[in-house]
């Protein structure tokens, strides 16, 4: 017998109309949204409402939630596809730059105030070359890097060979250094 994942058996009491389930799934996972979106599109806002229009999308495709599959690959590819769409319809919004006030969680709380700046300073250019990646570039980094994504999960969640990922993470590494490099000097 198959056993059903708690989010999925979530999505499915959905299905009956119990609002309560879907506000236990916004729960648990309405900061790894946020997160995701922001790390694909780069701005706060469209992440934000990137991450609600996700949730009314589990809301409304609860009917048609295969049980049998793990919910957050699904619940991914309804963010990624909403990202692209964004991407897609602003693609010059996308390249701008993060205020530095959406990076600062990254910076470590024990270095010395200089070694705060640096850090800061070197995250900001991180997100920058990050916008700059093709989407399917950021997608992978992001999945590895900020979700801490083993190979598997990647593979899994894109629907993709883990051979794939990795030919797609390495090529990703490389463009995003060329990036890096060009904005140091």
């Amino acid at each position: 017998m198959h056993r059903i994942d708690p989010d999925s058996a979530l999505v499915m009491s959905i299905r009956t109309g119990d609002k309560k389930a879907l506000a236990a799934l916004v729960e648990k996972h309405k900061k790894m949204a946020f997160r995701t979106a922001l790390g694909m599109v780069g701005n706060r806002e469209d992440a934000y409402d990137i991450s609600q229009e996700a949730f009314l999308r589990v809301y409304r495709s609860a009917e048609t939630y295969d049980q049998k599959q793990p919910f957050l690959p699904w619940f991914y590819a309804i963010i990624a596809n909403l990202s692209k769409t964004w991407l897609k319809r602003r693609q010059v919004a996308a390249r701008r730059s993060l205020p530095l006030e959406e990076t600062e969680y990254l910076i470590s709380d024990d270095a010395s105030p200089e070694s705060q700046v640096i850090e800061a300073e070197t995250i900001q250019r991180l997100r920058q070359a990050l916008l700059q990646l093709d989407f399917d570039d950021r997608e992978i980094i992001m999945l590895q890097h900020f979700r801490n994504m083993s190979y598997d999960e990647i593979a899994e969640t894109l629907g993709i060979p883990r051979g794939t990922v990795m030919s797609r993470l390495y090529y990703a590494r490389k463009k995003l250094a060329n990036l890096m490099r060009r904005s140091d000097g």
